[in-house]
């Protein structure tokens, strides 16, 4: 029955039909596999260990009729008093006049609701029977789409677990099992659906979050191992001596962790298959030098260099960067959308015939008309930026280089993990020496007055200021400020002399270009912008980061504006404007003034958003878990990222028949086509 459609069940018609493909239940084996994504506990407690506004069961004698209120339109309340013990509480229904017929007075009844410990009162969402047997009132809660309703697919889900369960398959060797503890496949798939207690479906859970995520580790190793074994090539081979007296050259100390991982990516470089590495670091780690030493060592092999960001402007500002640091020891040349006509097919021409060492650019890097002649290194930054399709198309081009993905948004260990699997990771976790923290202060509209003196002050100081709003234009739905009314409120407030400036999403690419440029060159002192500047140009003379409505944003996003100030030798600051109602928004500020780290902000937001909304739903690639949750297990994650290396490590895939049916279901997943090299 395992394999049969569904609607060889007896009560399964078309319409039926319809509903469960909705679901994605085409087979009678599907609706195993169709969890529930919570469960009602219905634990009788003695009233005083219940908490306030806690949903409670409680089970009482009635001693009153039940008397029934009529309000609004077609809405009632039934309100009756239990004896519970030696207390009277009076148990409230809304909209359940039909109750009335029901509850007899001197019965025994139980109940599910809030509990309001001020009143003795229950605001009932449940009622039960006095039949209630709390051992085996663990009620399973599942997803239901269309007109299905949760009574039908219980109705379903229990014909498959008789028809089906002994043809479910275990997926797991005996060694995990004997090791962790975990039940049997076809143990947990029932207790999943029919939990005998909650000791049954706590292990029932353990089992699937260890299964679930040991697949997607080995999926992830899978792949990282075909593409390492796939990539095969010459090793770079260049004179560490000569990286040494570059490094040495510089004027000043690598961190520690610069020096690790540069020697993690130079390593790669020496390796004959191809570098596919993520290179993480908080904003002002140092990352660009590491790049740009690698790129370097890269030139010293004979090879040329890419490096593809996501502005011109910014493009520009490394171009110049390079150039600066590499003098006249290579040649670095510019290639952005905005260069046309005979320049760009000239500067065409040279990469092609290897006369530019390293080429800096956007996306008009990966363009048909752009060929190098020998390139052995690319280096993507700020990575999320660009579509998986474009950071292909060098491998479409029929380039195989060592591709070195960088990003200035910390990325929670347990993301790193299930997002990049497939990748080596490097993190370079300290601020250079010297660097001073951005201080950071959380105050209310109504000290927007004082802000606005310390704007002028910073700005009389030759100093410049960003002003960040959630949005571009009033609107009637949100009450918080917006870029052009602020704009507008500074240039009316502040002195004449002092230039302001607005930025936002609205501008074509070539506006937002100039204005970002004029703001470079300091002819605007104050920059009004909504969170296009959350990653962008460098203006280390920018010293005030002033955030409006901040409790609107992520950490991760507060965190990556804070970052536009602090780069040069003054003190920065950063001051957020806030004034948020919930304990959550009150968190992200107090968190966001204690610490300048990214990585435990970001652990933070984690907490807060969920994995989903960490990187935006659409575009995270991140893995849907039935039962895993990559907050809470992530020391599960840990011990299969650690089993699954394991694995591939001794090829037990291939060499073990325990392995076999694992083996299997990694190879027949489409989406790891996806995430091969070609």
């Amino acid at each position: 029955m395992f394999y049969e459609p569904v609607d060889v069940i007896p009560s399964v018609g078309e319409k039926t039909k319809e509903q469960l493909e909705l679901l994605d239940i085409t087979k009678v084996g599907d609706l195993l596999f169709h969890f529930p994504f919570r469960y009602d506990y219905f634990e009788l407690k003695p009233i005083n260990e219940i908490n306030h506004d806690e949903t409670a069961t409680i089970q009482g004698q009635v001693v009153s009729e039940p008397n029934v209120s009529y309000f609004g339109r077609k809405k009632s309340r039934l309100i009756c008093t239990l004896q519970v013990g030696v207390v009277a509480i009076k148990a409230v229904f809304f909209n359940q006049a039909f109750l009335k017929e029901r509850i007899k007075k001197g019965e025994m009844i139980t109940v599910t609701g809030k509990w309001d410990m001020h009143r003795l009162q229950i605001t009932v969402n449940q009622f039960h029977s006095n039949s209630f047997n709390e051992e085996q009132d663990i009620q399973p809660v599942y997803h239901t789409k269309g007109n299905l309703s949760t009574k039908q697919l219980k109705k379903l889900i229990t014909y498959a677990l008789k028809s089906s369960l002994h043809e479910v398959d275990e997926m797991l060797p005996d060694k995990y099992l004997t090791d962790y503890k975990l039940p049997g496949r076809q143990h947990a798939v029932k207790d999943l659906h029919q939990p005998s207690s909650k000791t049954a479906l706590k292990h029932a859970k353990r089992r699937f979050i260890f299964e679930e995520l040991f697949i997607f580790q080995l999926k992830m190793q899978w792949i990282k191992e075909h593409n390492r074994q796939k990539t095969n090539g010459l090793p770079k081979q260049f004179d560490e001596s000569l990286v040494q007296k570059f490094v040495q050259q510089l004027g000043f100390d690598l961190t520690n962790s610069q020096d690790r991982v540069l020697d993690e990516i130079l390593t790669d470089l020496k390796q004959p298959y191809r570098m596919n590495r993520l290179l993480q670091g908080d904003v002002g780690s140092g990352k660009t030098v590491v790049a740009a030493i690698a790129l370097y060592a890269t030139y010293l092999s004979g090879q040329q260099g890419a490096l593809m960001v996501p502005t011109e402007i910014l493009a520009e500002q490394h171009e110049e960067s390079l150039t600066e640091l590499f003098g006249d020891l290579l040649t670095v040349e510019l290639l952005t959308g905005s260069i046309k006509g005979k320049k760009r097919k000239e500067r065409l021409e040279r990469i092609q015939k290897g006369e530019v060492d390293i080429v800096v650019g956007t996306h008009a890097l990966i363009q048909d008309d752009t060929i190098f002649n020998d390139l052995g290194l690319v280096i993507v930054d700020e990575q999320h930026r660009f579509g998986v399709q474009q950071r292909k198309t060098l491998r479409d081009k029929g380039l195989h280089p060592d591709v070195l993905f960088m990003t200035a948004t910390p990325i929670p260990r347990t993301l790193s993990i299930t997002t990049f699997g497939d990748m080596d990771v490097s993190i370079i976790d300290e601020l250079p020496k010297g660097r001073q923290p951005i201080e950071t202060y959380w105050v209310k509209e109504n000290m927007m007055d004082r802000v606005r003196q310390f704007m002028v002050s910073e700005v009389y100081n030759g100093r410049q200021a960003y002003v960040i709003c959630p949005l571009i234009e009033e609107s009637d739905q949100l009450d918080i400020q917006n870029a052009v009314d602020i704009f507008e409120e500074l240039q009316d407030d502040l002195p004449n002399d002092i230039n302001v400036g607005l930025m936002h999403g609205r501008l074509n690419a070539q506006e937002k270009e100039d204005v970002m440029r004029r703001f470079a060159d300091n002819e605007i002192n104050i920059l009004v912008s909504t969170t296009v500047v959350e990653v962008g140009v460098n203006v280390p003379n920018a010293t005030l980061m002033v955030i409006y409505d901040a409790e609107r944003f992520g950490l991760a996003q507060l965190h990556q504006l804070r970052g536009r100030v602090g780069r040069g030798s003054h003190q920065s600051y950063c001051i957020l404007l806030a004034d948020p109602k919930g304990d959550t928004g009150k968190e992200r500020m107090r968190v966001m003034t204690e610490t300048n780290d990214g990585f435990t902000l970001s652990e933070h937001d984690l907490q807060i958003r969920g994995p989903g909304d960490f990187f935006g739903k659409k575009q995270s690639g991140l893995p849907e878990f039935k039962v895993a949750d990559l907050v809470e297990d992530y020391r599960a994650l840990e011990v299969a990222r650690r089993d699954a290396v394991h694995v591939m490590k001794h090829q037990l895939l291939w060499n073990n028949p325990e392995y076999e049916r694992l083996k299997s279901m990694i190879e027949s997943d489409p989406k790891i086509q996806e995430r091969i090299f070609d």
